[in-house]
């Protein structure tokens, strides 16, 4: 049932775009591709970007089944996350409240009322990150430079008009992290379960930004994957399905970097994880400063990173490391 409410509701302009590019990519038949991605939303639950971003048309019908895909992932929130607590994550208010020792930064809610408390906090943070109280995909995110000729009111106001009521202390990267891109803070996304006794990091994915001031994938970014060792051990991939062996800006090699202070990131979360044991599953933001790192969100609906087959020796995808840990349809 699902999955044919994910063909009804497919948006089939952007799937054409998709299946235009494969068809460029591959020389494989339009027409068969078409049936190929309307077949794999039924059999697997992929969308058009799980069908392109995991290469299912180079895939046989075992490996494609070891893709975790947007409906498998949707099954393992709901088994495992209780939706009534997802507020302890998504409300940035209350994630600050509950994680305030794993955040390391200054903060501060603006309302109406507390301009006077927004001029001292500014006055300490001439750089500032503003958010929204909820969003996705990084939208509402804008990074804020304070000079003397700084209209503090007018920002103020603005901020408060778009409900960009959030405003936090910039985190100065890791020197090593922001030699790769320094315009955006480039993060982990670290994929934890907890089981109630203990926590596993199931997947360790990092993100940098391209030409943007955030890492996010839907506004421009693009990501990759590290060992248990923080080490990047395949090239970054972006939404239109490009592939970067270095940075296109900064020409640094991304292949090979080591994340630096990636053990201590990983105790970090695995710590966390265990204030909201409602919330099982979670996919963590991460940043790496030259003093530690510090979590900034917390996912309790997170996306879907695998690395592409053909960048993959095994082709497989993370359903059987999901599988150890969890129980998966």
């Amino acid at each position: 049932m699902v999955k044919l409410k994910m063909i009804k509701n497919i948006n089939f302009k952007k799937m054409f775009k998709v299946i235009r590019n494969i068809n460029h990519k591959t020389k494989k038949n339009y027409f068969l591709l078409f049936l190929d991605v309307i077949y794999s939303a039924i059999a697997y639950g992929a969308g058009y970007y799980d069908y392109q971003e995991f290469e299912f048309y180079n895939l046989n019908h075992k490996l494609r089944k070891t893709y975790l895909t947007r409906v498998k992932n949707n099954k393992i929130i709901k088994k495992y996350n209780e939706k009534s607590a997802f507020y302890k994550l998504d409300n940035k208010l209350e994630f600050n409240k509950i994680f305030k020792d794993y955040i390391k930064r200054d903060y501060l809610f603006i309302n109406k009322n507390n301009y006077k408390v927004f001029q001292q906090f500014v006055k300490k943070h001439k750089q500032f990150i503003v958010k929204p109280l909820d969003g996705e995909g990084g939208y509402g995110i804008q990074k804020i430079n304070i000079t003397n000729k700084t209209d503090l009111k007018k920002i103020f106001n603005d901020l408060l008009n778009n409900n960009q009521v959030l405003i936090e202390e910039y985190i100065d990267q890791h020197k090593k992290i922001a030699e790769l891109y320094s315009n955006s803070v480039n993060t982990l996304r670290l994929f934890t379960f907890y089981d109630g006794n203990n926590t596993y990091i199931l997947n360790s994915v990092f993100k940098l930004g391209n030409g943007g001031v955030i890492d996010n994938f839907s506004s421009g970014g693009m990501y990759t994957f590290v060992d248990e060792n923080g080490k990047i051990i395949v090239p970054a991939i972006d939404q239109n399905d490009n592939i970067y062996y270095i940075h296109p800006i900064t020409k640094k090699d991304i292949l090979g970097f080591t994340i630096p202070m990636y053990e201590e990131a990983c105790q970090l979360v695995k710590e966390a994880a265990m204030l909201v044991p409602e919330i099982k599953y979670i996919g963590w933001d991460v940043a790496i400063t030259n003093k530690g790192p510090l979590i900034i969100e917390g996912n309790s609906f997170p996306g879907v990173f695998q690395i592409k087959p053909s960048l993959n020796n095994k082709k497989e995808g993370l359903i059987p490391k999901y599988q150890q840990v969890m129980e998966i349809k």
